[in-house]
């Protein structure tokens, strides 16, 4: 991680790091030894991208009896999440910069997740994929002998997705043209679709051949975002459930490459790069 800037001197305000993992950015606030519980508006304001901060999920690093930190996730509408797969490894690289240790691990509402670097990569391992219509969730009084491999959806031009719980639920949709699909319009109606109590994270997937996929994503109470590493699990394991991948491939997504793996032990791991954008500080009591 590259060197962060001497706050000395600053005696006011919360101190954040703001990070990103292929674009998709975070506010991150370290409440180990300073307890902190941000409000859905107080969360709403960080993220704004006109009055406040700026970014798509808000992250606290808290502290965990389980794990060597709890990582607690709040989208930039200001609900809360269980899992952020590019948020994990920018808090495993913060976490790795710390000591010594060769992997960390962080407990999240969905579980525990390991970090590790790998040269200039962070991998970090999300776990096993959900498949069950109970899992994902799905509405109960619309579930009743449903195929999560093969949802009987349509949405405008997309359908048939599979779906995938990796900590929050997703629908993975394969189509022939990634471009070609408004995902600002469709995506929503997705998201809120009432087979989803939930809510769901929205993938489009077009597979480019040679273990390559193209990926765009559009996340609940975020929207588009340039890169989404839960949404990423997910897709390698909707395109070895379609025989698309042999359970390994390259993610493009807007923001960059993902390495995607989804091993015999039925775990998914993921590996990119981080990067460390800025510290600053905020004042929590004065927001408008």
């Amino acid at each position: 991680m590259e060197n962060t800037p001497d706050d000395s001197g600053c005696d006011s305000g919360r101190k954040f790091r703001k990070m990103h993992g292929l674009g998709n950015d975070f506010v991150i606030f370290d409440a180990r030894t300073d307890q902190l519980d941000l409000t859905a508006d107080q969360a709403r304001h960080i993220a704004g991208r006109n009055r406040g901060i700026g970014c798509d999920q808000i992250i606290t690093i808290l502290p965990s009896d389980k794990a060597d930190a709890f990582m607690r996730i709040q989208n930039a509408d200001g609900s809360e999440v269980n899992a952020c797969g590019n948020a994990a490894r920018c808090i495993g690289d913060i976490l790795l910069a710390e000591g010594d240790a060769q992997q960390v691990s962080i407990e999240t509402g969905a579980g525990l997740l390991t970090a590790m670097r790998d040269g200039d990569l962070i991998t970090v391992d999300m776990g096993k994929p959900k498949h069950a219509w109970h899992e994902i969730p799905l509405s109960q009084n619309m579930a009743q002998n449903i195929d999560t491999d093969n949802l009987d959806l349509t949405v405008g031009p997309l359908s048939n997705p599979v779906a995938v719980n990796m900590g929050n639920p997703h629908g993975v949709f394969f189509v022939d043209d990634v471009e070609a699909i408004l995902l600002d319009e469709v995506g929503p109606k997705i998201e809120n679709h009432e087979l989803f109590p939930e809510r769901v994270n929205v993938s489009i997937v077009e597979d480019r051949g040679g273990g390559h996929l193209r990926h765009r994503v559009w996340e609940r109470g975020a929207g588009i975002t340039s890169a989404c590493g839960s949404a990423a699990c997910a897709v390698i394991v909707a395109a070895s459930i379609r025989n698309i991948v042999a359970r390994k491939a390259t993610i493009e997504m807007d923001g960059g490459l993902l390495q995607m793996t989804w091993d015999n032990a039925d775990h998914v791991h993921m590996s990119g790069g981080v990067t460390y954008v800025y510290d600053g500080f905020i004042n929590l009591g004065k927001m408008s």
